[in-house]
């Protein structure tokens, strides 16, 4: 993960160089603000941005891949807003994931390290419609050793979002290139309230809510990877989680910010799917067992 002082060696020197390349005549130069990065003129240069996240459970797909809490620190650096690298690293904080999860005591260790690559835009459509915005990456996922066992993958992920329509639709498709060759949909409709304005119309809203519902789906592979091992065979595809899901973010200033979640994942539209879900959960002792889920987390951000 990038530390601060790294950081800040980064930005000053970007900072320092553009100052020095300001172009007089044409009124363009190099600035710097908490929240949007470096820029030249009109034009985004870098962003850096950090995160850490704090969630109840471990939950994928909306079954659970660890029953107790976990940590994820995250890192990003975005370019002429188009391109960007990141890190992501999930830690433990109890023994009782890997242990039954068969990776052993990682409590206060990372159990996946993902680094990211991707390009993303957004890109005006018409009035009716707004901006889409798209977002398309590659992440190499590595996982520790255990017993020798190797158990990386890599993913594709591409995800269309209409944020300025009044039911913002999300669709996501992940495709998994090495763990089980399968490829999962998602496609996710809610709505951002504004429950604290800015100073200015112009200014973000200081305190947002949206409550969304998404429905994901997962081909035959998908499924078949996931749950042919807890369910004794699983070989069609289906619908998979539906989660309804309520979010805040506040923005504590410029730069920062703070949000939390709640959620519930069941598996309603499949009965096969759903027992599936409920033997996968059951793995996890009795009182995960069931195909339902309720869950929750933290995250700080920080954008520079």
């Amino acid at each position: 993960m990038k530390t601060k002082t790294v950081k800040a060696v980064v930005l000053g020197a970007l900072f320092a160089c553009g100052g020095a390349m300001a172009d007089a005549e044409s009124g363009d130069e190099w600035s710097y603000a908490p929240g949007e990065g470096v820029s030249f003129g009109e034009q985004q240069v870098v962003t850096a941005e950090f995160g850490v996240s704090f969630d109840s459970r471990y939950m994928t797909y909306g079954v659970v891949d660890g029953k107790d809490p976990i940590v994820t620190p995250s890192a990003q650096l975005t370019f002429a807003d188009w391109v960007y690298v990141g890190v992501e690293a999930i830690y433990d904080t109890t023994k009782g994931n890997g242990k039954r999860g068969g990776y052993g005591n990682r409590a206060g260790k990372y159990t996946t390290l993902d680094m990211i690559v991707g390009l993303a835009h957004d890109f005006d459509l018409c009035e009716s419609l707004g901006a889409l915005s798209v977002d398309f990456n590659y992440i190499y996922e590595y996982l520790p050793r255990y017993h020798g066992e190797v158990g990386d993958t890599q993913y594709l992920n591409l995800e269309l979002s209409l944020g300025d329509l009044w039911f913002e639709p999300t669709f996501w498709v992940e495709r998994d290139l090495m763990a089980d060759d399968g490829t999962y949909f998602n496609l996710n409709v809610g709505h951002t309230f504004a429950l604290v304005d800015g100073e200015t119309e112009e200014d973000d809203p200081v305190l947002t809510f949206k409550p969304s519902i998404g429905q994901g789906f997962g081909n035959s592979k998908r499924t078949h990877g996931y749950f042919d091992e807890s369910s004794g065979g699983f070989d069609h595809a289906g619908f998979m989680d539906t989660t309804v899901m309520g979010e805040f973010e506040w923005a504590l200033c410029d730069w920062l910010s703070l949000g939390a979640y709640v959620a519930c994942s069941d598996y309603l539209l499949d009965s096969n799917m759903r027992d599936a879900a409920r033997d996968y959960n059951g793995e996890w002792g009795k009182s995960c067992d069931k195909s339902w889920n309720v869950y929750g987390g933290v995250a700080l951000t920080a954008t520079f």
